[in-house]
């Protein structure tokens, strides 16, 4: 039974019929012949897709992904300042590690950038630094929002640029999209994507991630509101409430057992979970993000993360908290 949606989720499958699709368009969408004029053309009819199902009605920038995305938005925005939370994911440590931290961005002027989650990964907070459902940032300050937990689950946040990561909503691995309120925002470097990204396309991957925003955020999921909310009641002694959480993603502090015994005692129950980021999972040192929230160290060794997605069941649900309650 999977619940670890927050690290990739299983691929739609209307995302994998478009992707089977996508790969008889296999010319360079770039390319001026008529094969490359067909794939252009899909490609633009997804791009039209994407800002449909997301309600974006700016520029859209197809990436490798989040990361990727990330990097884009962090290093080229024309901003003399990027400061970030202390709360953000790994990628943006390492695409930009000379980054300020910050935690109050009230006194901030004019020409920076300010970088924030709007739903952790670890702890599913929402907007854990306050910044995105905050008065509007001073003038001339651009705001990026990391979408890459609730794009395609919740509404946008209001931003100037905001990071969505395909494979965390039924899409595959490997596309995401950088979306922008105009292209002012961030300088060109020539290549593909108008001009703003070097390397070709992945019209397969971009098809898919397209279908599977068109197949709906959680009104189509297996699990009603009501589920999750049951769920969340049942897991209410153990969850880490960190602030605004979604019910989607959950971290649980175990009384006792080590994060890494939880999980090879979970998966030996057929049940797979995780111990924070999947980026960050193969280090046994403390998470920096439960730091931030001011976790203590003794609770952050035995804390994991339950996530849900469009295809966790009813059973599945009732099956963990079968299974926790057993070893807790």
């Amino acid at each position: 039974m999977y619940l670890d949606h927050a690290a990739t989720s299983p691929l739609r499958p209307e995302a994998r019929a478009a992707m089977e699709e996508g790969f008889s368009l296999w010319a360079n969408p770039s390319s001026p012949h008529a094969e490359g004029r067909r794939a252009r053309a899909a490609l633009e009819d997804a791009r039209e897709r994407v800002k449909r199902a997301l309600g974006w009605q700016g520029e859209v920038i197809f990436t490798s992904g989040a990361s990727e995305a990330l990097a884009i938005a962090l290093t080229r925005a024309a901003a003399q300042r990027r400061l970030a939370s202390p709360f953000e994911h790994d990628a943006l440590w390492r695409a930009l590690p000379a980054a300020e931290v910050c935690t109050d961005a009230a006194p901030l002027g004019p020409g920076a950038l300010l970088a924030a989650q709007h739903v952790n990964s670890e702890t599913g907070t929402r907007d854990p630094s306050g910044w995105l459902a905050a008065q509007p940032p001073p003038p001339g300050t651009l705001v990026l929002a990391d979408c890459a937990q609730s794009a395609g689950r919740l509404a946008l946040p209001a931003a100037d640029m905001i990071v969505v990561s395909a494979h965390k909503f039924g899409g595959p691995i490997g596309v995401g999209a950088l979306l922008l309120r105009d292209f002012s925002l961030i300088s060109p470097c020539g290549g593909h994507e108008r001009g703003y990204r070097q390397g070709t396309e992945n019209l397969p991957g971009v098809l898919g991630m397209a279908a599977a925003l068109a197949a709906g955020g959680r009104e189509s999921w297996a699990t009603s509101a009501e589920d999750r909310a049951h769920f969340a009641a049942q897991l209410a002694p153990w969850r880490l409430v960190l602030g605004d959480p979604v019910d989607y993603i959950f971290a649980l502090a175990h009384p006792h057992l080590s994060a890494q015994a939880l999980l090879i005692r979970l998966d030996a129950m057929g049940l797979a979970v995780s111990a924070g980021s999947a980026c960050s999972s193969g280090t046994l040192k403390k998470s920096r993000v439960l730091d931030a929230f001011g976790v203590a160290d003794d609770v952050a060794a035995r804390t994991i993360r339950v996530s849900l997605g469009w295809n966790t069941t009813p059973a599945e649900l009732a099956r963990f908290v079968e299974a926790w309650e057993a070893l807790a």
